[in-house]
């Protein structure tokens, strides 16, 4: 399987260049140069299989034979060790959680297949990497806790001063060892634009190997997929002559982006909903064909809280570029902190469930679509424990969810930080030094 660059399809490389280098070097996304079919049989038959059976089967089909099948099922029985569990709260209305590994949040998916994978291609191989990774909340803390002691490997996160949870910065910055956290001042957007900037720095490739585990890598992605197709299984019996709706809350698109391979796969999910806070560049896309990169805002889902969606350049590319054919498949819609304070009062109210500031974005945007589509079935991706995100519910509501043993546990931790602004010569000196 060959992958090729977003930006010149005649530029491939092997699965393994792919991980390893993060992004092309002209800058492009990777993308399979064929997405392959599951057999319609193992569709059919999900209930049959168990979800690491299923990511195999899946994995496969991106992979090919460029790790061996005894291998790869060693690689997922590691990294994809937690449950993905539908919630069926009404007939029309499910959610699929997706904190249960590590770190409480969906990136755990990702990210520690990511470090199993890169862990297996550099084994026989003396050179170091340095992995660099943005992050607007949870994904610093999935990338360094699944990358934590893995050899060869060295794992710097950048994160924007004061717009991640306090939760969120001491799960990036207590770990030490192989892990260095950087507080950088400014935007979500500014982290992930020094790291692309040091991707297309030549001076600084030659004297460093970098890569990333951002969802601009696609064994970021690869992961992500399997949980649509574990989740598909488990609404099957409630899904009978409806129409299946997945709601995404969305800020980079590598969660969306998955779904969408998914379905090329075959997985006969109806219509995806990319749910947008008041960050709402792809949901004006949408709605009116123009994209329109800005400063991002800071939001109470701060994990959404992105001007410039990487992935956007993979949804664009899968669908050669015709925005008739994207809003097909995709609907998409924005909304405020107040309307997402209110939703995730409402679901308490409703459902007995505590669901987080991303889910409740997730779930406005369902409501939105199903008043218009009443015959469907939803379900809305709940990204990240809402324990995260304490502060919310502390300052805008008179309920609070409990705080699993593990976060409280990072609470008493000492973090170790290193402050940068957001000019690229500094980070630069830095990573050379």
């Amino acid at each position: 399987m060959k992958y090729y660059s977003t930006n010149n399809h005649n530029y491939k490389v092997t699965f393994k260049e792919a991980i390893l280098k993060g992004l092309a070097k002209d800058k492009g996304l990777f993308l399979p140069e064929q997405i392959k079919r599951i057999p319609q049989n193992f569709i059919d038959n999900l209930h049959n299989f168990s979800f690491q059976e299923i990511s195999l089967t899946v994995a496969k089909n991106f992979i090919d034979v460029e790790i061996p099948e005894n291998d790869l099922s060693d690689i997922i029985a590691e990294s994809i060790s937690f449950k993905a569990p539908v919630k069926i709260l009404n007939e029309n209305f499910s959610i699929l959680e997706l904190f249960h590994g590590p770190t409480l949040a969906f990136k755990d998916f990702g990210a520690r297949f990511l470090a199993r994978t890169m862990e297996y291609f550099l084994k026989n191989e003396s050179k170091q990497i340095t992995i660099l990774v943005a992050t607007s909340g949870d994904t610093g803390s999935a990338v360094a806790n699944g990358f934590l002691n893995v050899e060869g490997i060295n794992v710097v996160v950048l994160f924007p001063k004061n717009k991640v949870s306090k939760i969120q910065e001491k799960q990036i910055t207590t770990l030490g060892n192989n892990i260095t956290a950087i507080e950088v001042d400014g935007t979500f957007d500014d982290c992930q634009r020094l790291v692309k900037t040091a991707f297309v720095d030549n001076q600084l490739k030659q004297k460093i190997n970098l890569s990333s585990a951002n969802s601009i890598n696609i064994g970021r992605l690869i992961p992500q997929t399997f949980y649509y197709f574990e989740s598909f299984k488990q609404i099957k019996n409630i899904r009978e002559c409806k129409e299946v709706v997945y709601s995404v809350p969305s800020g980079n698109l590598g969660n969306l982006t998955a779904g969408l391979l998914s379905n090329k796969m075959g997985l006969p999910i109806d219509k995806f909903i990319a749910a947008n806070n008041k960050n709402n560049i792809f949901a004006n896309y949408i709605n009116n064909g123009k994209y329109e990169p800005r400063a991002s805002e800071e939001t109470l889902s701060n994990a959404m809280d992105v001007g410039n969606p990487s992935n956007f350049a993979r949804i664009i590319d899968i669908y050669n570029n015709d925005h008739s054919k994207i809003s097909e498949i995709i609907f998409s819609k924005s909304y405020s902190d107040e309307q997402t304070v209110s939703k995730i009062k409402e679901v308490y109210g409703k459902y007995n469930y505590i669901i987080d500031p991303h889910g409740a974005v997730g779930c406005l945007a369902l409501e939105e679509y199903q008043n218009k589509n009443s015959f469907s079935t939803g379900v809305v991706l709940e990204t990240a424990h809402p324990a995260k995100f304490l502060d919310v519910y502390n300052n805008h509501l008179n309920f609070k969810p409990d705080i699993p043993e593990r976060l409280a546990a990072s609470l008493d931790k000492e973090s170790k930080t290193i402050k940068l602004d957001k000019d690229y010569n500094e980070f630069k000196e830095y990573l050379l030094s």
